[in-house]
């Protein structure tokens, strides 16, 4: 599986499992158990999603050592604070029944508390209880406030991101100060899967829209974070790495931006 190396050094498979609205129970760890078959090795959940638990005991019966599956988890705000921060980690860890997760992200930029929340995420870091820490849905204005405040760069800032809805200046920010792009709802929640651009590019690499909007992602230099509950979807969005799209394509894929956000809209956290 292809990788891209993070601010600190550690790999992180360029595609991941997003498990976000799949129920908790065996739905959650039928998904990753068909996807860890299918070669993912990278496995997105969150406390707020209430499915960690499913995504341990699916890494534990797979049978893979658990150093070659990253796992990602994150704190949602009801659990924000220096010391509630700690805790809901060690909560976290507790379900997956983990001794460790591979990166450890503020859900959202919650104004009150999120650089106290960050800072618990740095001695999380320290003590090695998470390989890496970052971020999710912050904007520049987010970010520009962290980096004036924290010791660690985010290794991370996970956003929504697909043709429809990306902001080039988030890109460009974050790649200049070094932190990956992770793109949630990487296929616009299925959207825009009929758009006559996206299917014509399909058609001329014999690929399903949903693997050329991946491929869009990924050649952007981002993380991709596809969700299904369906053996096939899920095998199938695996299949992006045999195949290129032009600069002609992408320029048209890139066209499509319309501010479309199928999820949260983090301008409201400013």
């Amino acid at each position: 599986m292809q990788t891209l190396t993070l601010n600190n050094g550690v790999e992180i498979p360029v595609l991941g499992l997003g498990v976000y609205q799949t129920p908790p129970g065996p739905t959650t760890e039928a998904a990753v158990l068909w996807a860890l078959d299918a070669g993912y090795r990278h496995i997105d959940t969150a406390s707020v999603y209430g499915n960690e638990a499913d995504v341990g005991a699916a890494i534990r019966t797979i049978g893979i050592p658990r150093e070659e599956i990253f796992v990602t988890t994150k704190l949602w705000n009801d659990d924000q604070g220096f010391r509630e921060t700690r805790a809901a980690c060690y909560a976290s860890l507790e379900r997956l029944e983990l001794d460790y997760v591979d990166l450890y992200l503020i859900h959202w930029p919650l104004k009150s508390t999120r650089l106290e929340s960050y800072r618990a995420l740095e001695s999380l870091y320290a003590e090695k209880i998470t390989r890496a820490i970052g971020v999710s849905n912050f904007l520049i204005p987010h970010l520009e406030e962290l980096l004036l405040n924290a010791e660690t760069v985010p290794a991370v800032n996970q956003v929504e991101y697909h043709p429809f809805g990306y902001s080039r200046d988030l890109r460009d920010f974050c790649r200049m100060q070094g932190i990956a792009v992770q793109a949630y709802a990487p296929l616009a929640q299925a959207t825009r899967l009929d758009h006559p651009v996206v299917l014509q590019v399909a058609e001329a690499h014999d690929k399903t829209a949903a693997q050329v909007l991946l491929r869009w992602s990924v050649q952007h230099g981002n993380i991709v974070l596809p969700k299904s509950v369906r053996k096939d979807r899920i095998e199938a969005n695996a299949r992006i790495f045999d195949f290129e799209l032009s600069p002609t394509e992408m320029a048209r894929l890139d066209a499509l931006e319309a501010g479309l956000h199928t999820c949260w809209d983090p301008r409201n956290a400013l």
